[in-house]
Order: C-alpha cells, then structure tokens, then sequence
C-alpha cells in the first residue's frame, strides 16, 4: 500500500480562537503551527491566512509572508494554499495566492450549503476559471468535494480537458449540507473516482479520527487540523495541529501504514522534487 500522505488543515477561515486559544491567526502564530504539524508527520500544509485580529485574508501578500515564514522551519514542506478563501469571496479575491505559484493549490468542484444562510458558491464556470488559471502556472488541483455530484463535475471536466488527469481528490465529509462522515458515504466516493486517481479524505467534527481511520485502511490519505475540528478526543480540545498529526501517525503506524515524506508525497503527486 502507498505510504500516507497526511495533510495539516491549520487554521481555516472559519474557526476562531474563541473555539480552541491555539487557533494561529498572526505570520509567527501559523508558522508555529504548520512546524508542530510538519514535526509530527504532515507532509502538506493546507493554507488559509488571517490578519492578526483573526479576520479572514485571501491576500497575496499575507500569504507570500506566512508561506516565506513556513518554509523558514519546514524548508520541505508542500504549501497547498486554499482558493476556497471564505463565504462571499469574489473569484478574483479568492484566486490571489495562486499567482505564488505554489505546488498545489484547492479547486472546489461545486455549491454546498453550509448552514444557515451560507452558500459557498461555486459555478460550473468558477470551476473552470480556476482550472483555467492553475494549468499554465503548473499548480496542481486538489480537487474539493463535499458530495458525489462534484466529483461528477470533475470527471466531465476532466473529459473535457479543462482538469489534466490523474487527479488528486479532497472528500470532505461531515459537513452541514454535504456527505456524511460514514464508512458507507466514504466507500460510495472512492467507488466514484476514475481509474488512477489518489485522495485525501477530511472528516469534519465528531468523524474526524473516524474517517482518518477508514481512509488509512482503505488505501487513501487523511487531512486533519483546526479547519476541520478542534478537539483531540471527545472534550478534550487539542492544543496545536500537531498532536492532531501524531494521533493519525499512531493510527496509522498500529494499522501498518507507513508516512509518506514531503518528497515521498511528491513522487505520489506527480509533483516536481523541491
């Protein structure tokens, strides 16, 4: 089986210190905490940036200085900035950290729901905007799903040749308005991907070890972090992304999975050697 890649999902847009006091929001803040993840065994820092007061950012500039200051401690470590940004986001604002030309970056592959009266808008044609903007700059697309329809959305782009193949899915599960965090919904999307094809599967909340656990054994990768949940077990609050990242490694290690490098998650990528 391949080694696992475990990515470290830090800091979000949506979660705040109010909810867990680790939460990073300041350029030393996330540094601190992609390391203590990084140092327990992530190979991917999935990047949202805020400004100090916590405040989300899509900024060029906040995340050139929170990627300088990540690869200050972690000189090896794939960034993977979000162009997810946050809800109401224009597609220009949300779009500014490719123009980084990071390795990889997310590509969300449809509209969800995410509670009350937040939609996070995606359309046919934004979806396509970003391939469009990612393909010359060599930046790879993790593929966001929160249900089986977008991973429909990126197989007939795919076709279409608007997203290059093989592609990296990222199934995020447990979401108010998306698919269940269960090892029935998490079978049902694997079985859904086209041949070739690697993933990642982020358990939002209470299914966060769960769903880390089915991808361990099933042969996927995991992500884990403060974007996703807070807690380390049932109330007990985590106190960084780190332990979070060394709860999967020992998960993985008594299930006999090895962890992947960031150049072993390279080479399982396609990405080019750092």
């Amino acid at each position: 089986m391949e080694k696992l890649i475990i990515t470290a999902a830090i800091c979000g847009a949506e979660v705040t210190k109010q909810h867990n006091i680790a939460v990073p929001y300041t350029v030393d803040e996330i540094a601190r905490e992609a390391k203590s993840a990084y140092d327990a065994g992530a190979s991917i820092i999935h990047l949202h940036v805020r400004e100090d007061d916590g405040t989300p950012t899509q900024s060029k500039q906040r995340f050139k200085q929170c990627m300088d200051a990540i690869w200050s401690v972690c000189p090896d470590v794939i960034i993977q900035p979000s162009t997810g940004g946050a809800v109401g986001m224009s597609n220009e604002e949300r779009l500014q950290p490719i123009t980084l030309c990071p390795q990889m970056a997310t590509l969300d592959c449809g509209t969800c729901n995410f509670g009350g009266d937040d939609i996070f808008v995606n359309t046919e044609n934004t979806i396509i905007q970003f391939a469009n903007a990612m393909k010359p700059l060599n930046i790879k697309p993790e593929l966001e799903v929160f249900d089986k329809g977008m991973v429909d959305m990126a197989i007939r782009l795919a076709k279409k040749g608007v997203i290059d193949m093989p592609m990296h899915f990222n199934f995020v599960m447990g979401v108010n308005g998306g698919i269940a965090g269960t090892p029935r919904d998490l079978v049902f999307m694997i079985g859904s991907l086209p041949q070739g094809s690697t993933y990642t599967v982020s358990g939002v909340g209470k299914c966060q070890f769960d769903m880390a656990t089915m991808s361990i054994i099933l042969g996927g990768h995991v992500r884990v972090g403060f974007e996703d949940n807070i807690y380390l077990s049932k109330g007990v609050k985590a106190n960084s992304n780190g332990e979070m990242v060394s709860k999967v490694v020992r998960i993985a290690n008594e299930l006999g999975r090895a962890i992947a490098t960031p150049s072993e998650a390279r080479s399982i990528l396609g990405l080019a050697q750092k």
